[in-house]
């Protein structure tokens, strides 16, 4: 694909290279900062993760092999990050319960202090710096990567029809029945939201208060799918021979409650942010590009 030398596709290049060094700074800053507690690191490089396999999934038809590769050895090494998270995660899910749960203080106190001895004890060990090192390579081997790669080739056209692509897949992932949907489809939904929320930051300049409102109800749509999975860690550590099997009748109607509520209220967030067609979210990104070179002219 030739180069484009026209205002849309320069502020379209501009606008990726800009986020690319961006999430690239951002996985480095927990990986040099000592005194970072290891569930900051863990969340800062789960997140810097996110987002940079988001950029690399909507730039893979543009760049090529190097970045769907790429992708892949991140999403390798977000998953060893991720094996600290569930102790956090099921924490978190239990305080969502709330107060009103009829746990004793001591009850809740006991479950309390087991989760976080979990929680803390798995992101020490899991963040080692072994991991730290090979995440840092990593992230150097990206940012050369990035500094090759042809990125003129993605352009005002080629940033919306993968937007629109991500968007699509988040529409085509909402389930047909939220009632009856399983946790497979509504953690699949969760994945493509991710993607959709991160990849909008590349369209945020163009129309700031309307694409951070954007970019903020995708978070909350993300944060109830979010609370419905950590809900579902936390049943699992009910289990039998799991820690907190000795309070598994009275923990799950609690989760199952507390689920329920996010299904419904993330239902509506769905609703919202999904509302108009894939053809009509491609048509306002497109003006949206046009009109930002309108006013460059």
């Amino acid at each position: 694909m030739s180069r484009r030398s026209d205002p849309p596709a320069d502020q379209a290049t501009r606008a990726l290279s800009a986020l690319l060094r961006d999430i690239l700074a951002s996985g480095r800053k927990p990986l040099v900062a000592a005194d970072m507690p290891d569930e900051v690191a863990v969340h800062d490089l789960r997140k810097a993760f996110k987002r940079w396999r988001a950029i690399l999934r909507l730039v893979e038809p543009a760049i090529g092999e190097e970045a769907e590769r790429l992708r892949m050895e991140a999403r390798d090494l977000a998953r060893e990050v991720a094996t600290a998270r569930d102790g956090r995660a099921a924490l978190e899910a239990f305080a969502d319960l709330g107060e009103d749960t009829g746990l004793s203080p001591r009850m809740r106190a006991t479950i309390g202090e087991r989760l976080a001895g979990i929680g803390a004890s798995a992101e020490a060990a899991s963040l080692t710096p072994e991991l730290k090192t090979r995440i840092n390579e990593a992230l150097a081997h990206a940012a050369s990567a990035v500094e090759r790669w042809p990125i003129e080739r993605f352009d005002h056209e080629e940033a919306t029809q993968q937007l629109t692509a991500t968007y699509r897949r988040v529409c085509d992932a909402v389930p047909a029945d939220w009632s009856a949907a399983s946790p497979e489809e509504l953690h699949r939904l969760r994945q493509r939201v991710v993607e959709h929320r991160y990849q909008m930051e590349l369209v945020e300049a163009l129309w700031p208060k309307l694409i951070r409102v954007w970019i903020a109800e995708a978070q909350r749509l993300r944060d109830r799918l979010g609370a419905n999975h950590d809900l579902l860690i936390l049943q699992r550590f009910t289990e039998p021979h799991q820690p907190l099997a000795h309070w598994r009748s009275r923990l799950v109607p609690l989760i199952a409650a507390r689920q329920a509520e996010h299904v419904a209220t993330a239902k509506r967030l769905a609703g919202r942010l999904i509302a108009e067609k894939p053809k009509a979210f491609r048509r306002r990104i497109a003006a949206l590009w046009k009109h930002r070179a309108d006013a460059h002219r």
